[in-house]
């Protein structure tokens, strides 16, 4: 092996839980002058990579960004906006764990919209157009001088299970107790009845690392997602479509932010819609796509333009909206239309809708096949039960979108950090963060669909809102050392004031006749309790509601608190139905309140857990 190989290779190492050997990423090309005293390995430079390693620095961790091309950082590979209803949220979270995401896309956002106004603030939806190249440039010189955080290019071809090492080699390499993370996949590109092999289109394929997976005994299954075509703006006639403007002012994504940079020179979006036509135009030629078959299940929420046509035959349109990739850039983003059918397919029935008669298609929609894990071989750390200090973000455990790749990176990045450092883990339940309902789906339920959030996924809805998510997660982020000093200061001072704000409001009681001066229905009650919907104060509209949540969350949090040891012989316990053995099994779950949410889990099952759990193993989780 090559001397700077094995280098690698000895920095990566960690002891196993499973196979009581140690792990070893193997580089396929070598770095020169890497240095061999890092603690966090973080594989992949996209959405999750970046917040993963961000995050695994701030935790004091000594960071490694590997990634196949350093240029490639921040590239928005799909649709150019982050956020949007249930997305938006976890931007605003990972913001407020300090980091990255939010405040990049507030630097090269190009239109601002809050998603749901209509409706109540427990469905608010931030969302921002994005100008790609801004994204792209603002995070490189973002990660560029980033504190703890060393960036190469390489390509990672192995994760090595080595079974011939010496006693002392072993304990020199878990001394060095470097955690990983793991975030590439074999992806397949589909093009009508074109299959290759390949990263997003442009770039070179991760293929090595779904075969080791799967040599090291994880299950692996595929999923598949696509994106549409690019079209030429100036071949658009915008004439008779609906115009989505921006909201004036903005909201940022960032707590530390007040205003954005374009927040004067918002660009519009337009809307306009399939026909009758172009359906019986593509379901004529369904035979075309491999992209359509059901042996590989798509995004359910998110769904091609054929899976539409095939399911809902009888709606006689679909929105598309055209949305542009940059402030100084001509491509316009089609968002409705992914697709797989042949290039010539595609032109022909983009030239059957309103306004696009004479379009360019610059790029074609194409569909992507990938690889995953069962992310319920994942702990609530996303660390690998399979393996000590190996962590998982991204794609690889099944999720669909930029956010809830981000999410993953940050909460796989800060566990990673804590891990290496040998501190107690990080954990968000689903009370505390809409990351910690996306973990604990993953983890407890697994995947047979591109999985996302929105907004019914949550039972504490009410509590987990876009505009409180400083509140909840901050000074958790904080006492885990995760949260720098900027933020951490911004956050004493904005929280001191609401407190104040609330205080004042609960000290002001008034008789029914004096609220009515105010035009204010008879009430005799505080402040708080008949406050307006006004940003943050609607804490205390909601105050009632808030209650009856909070005793929720209390009988949630005493049955996350009851451990179970994930290495438990369930096939032992004659207690339990066959059934519930089983599902127990694969599953592993860590806690009881995790047991409870697996499907098929019965009430006489619970009983015997519990039991087993306060017995046994009657130990609180580290919830930060």
């Amino acid at each position: 092996m090559n001397p700077q190989i094995r280098e690698l290779g000895n920095m990566c190492l960690s002891q196993l839980n499973l196979f009581q050997s140690c792990s070893v990423v193997r580089q396929a090309t070598t770095i020169p002058h890497l240095p061999n005293d890092f603690d966090v390995i973080v594989i992949g430079g996209g959405h999750a990579g970046t917040e993963a390693c961000t995050a695994a620095a701030r935790s004091g961790a000594r960071t490694l960004l590997l990634t196949q091309n350093k240029d490639t950082i921040g590239e928005m590979s799909c649709n150019p906006s982050f956020g949007g209803v249930g997305k938006g949220v976890l931007v605003r979270e990972i913001d407020a764990l300090d980091g990255v995401c939010g405040r990049i896309s507030d630097l090269a956002g190009i239109q601002f919209k809050v998603l749901n106004k209509s409706k109540g603030p427990a469905v608010y939806g931030p969302r921002a157009q994005i100008d790609r190249k801004l994204y792209k440039k603002h995070l490189q010189e973002y990660l560029k001088d980033y504190p703890n955080l060393t960036i190469q290019s390489g390509s990672v071809a192995d994760l090595v299970l080595n079974d011939q090492m010496t006693q002392e080699d072993h304990e020199s390499m878990v001394k060095k107790g470097a955690s990983q993370m793991v975030k590439g996949v074999r992806l397949e590109i589909h093009l009508g009845l074109k299959v290759w092999p390949a990263g997003r289109i442009g770039e070179n394929p991760s293929i090595g690392l779904s075969n080791s997976l799967k040599s090291a005994g994880f299950k692996l299954a595929r999923l598949k997602t696509g994106t549409p075509a690019r079209l030429d703006g100036r071949t658009i006639n915008y004439e008779g479509m609906i115009i989505q403007e921006g909201d004036n002012p903005p909201s940022p994504f960032s707590y530390l932010n007040t205003t954005v940079p374009h927040a004067d020179n918002q660009i519009l979006c337009h809307q306009t819609r399939t026909n009758d036509r172009v359906h019986k135009y593509i379901a004529q030629h369904f035979d075309q796509s491999i992209h359509i078959r059901e042996t590989v299940k798509g995004p359910r929420y998110c769904p091609s333009l054929e899976s539409k046509i095939k399911r809902f035959s009888t709606k006689e349109a679909h929105n598309i909206w055209l949305e542009p990739e940059g402030l100084d850039d001509h491509v316009v983003y089609p968002n409705g239309i992914s697709n797989t059918m042949p290039e010539d397919i595609q032109l022909n029935f983009l030239r059957m809708i309103q306004g696009l008669e004479n379009v360019d298609m610059l790029k074609p929609a194409y569909g992507v096949e990938y690889d995953h894990i069962d992310p319920r071989e994942l702990r609530s750390t996303l660390e690998t039960k399979r393996i000590s200090g190996l962590f998982l973000a991204g794609q690889i455990n099944g999720t669909t979108g930029y956010e809830e790749a981000a999410a993953q990176g940050v909460m796989a990045g800060i566990n990673a950090g804590l891990h290496a450092l040998k501190k107690a883990p990080f954990i968000l339940d689903r009370s505390d963060a809409y990351i910690g309902v996306l973990v604990d789906d993953l983890i407890t339920k697994g995947v047979n669909e591109p999985y996302r959030v929105f907004t019914a996924r949550s039972e504490y809805r009410l509590l987990l809102r876009a505009d409180n998510a400083d509140t909840r997660l901050t000074r958790k982020g904080h006492e885990v050392g995760v949260v720098g000093k900027e933020r951490w200061e911004h956050y004493k001072s904005t929280s001191g004031m609401l407190e104040s704000a609330m205080q004042a409001l609960q000290d002001i009681k008034m008789p029914a006749k004096r609220w009515a001066d105010y035009n204010i229905s008879p009430s005799t009650r505080a402040a708080t309790d008949i406050v307006n919907d006004n940003g943050s104060l609607r804490t205390g509209r909601y105050k009632p509601f808030l209650k009856r949540q909070e005793l929720e969350v209390m009988a949630l949090k005493r049955d996350e608190h009851l451990k179970l040891d994930v290495n438990l012989d369930y096939l032992q316990m004659d207690q339990l139905s066959n059934e519930v053995r089983q599902k127990l099994s694969e599953v592993r779950p860590e806690t009881l309140g995790a047991a409870k949410r697996i499907e098929g889990m019965t009430p006489a099952a619970m009983v015997v857990l519990m039991k087993y759990a306060k017995r046994t193993y009657n130990k609180p989780v580290f919830t930060s």
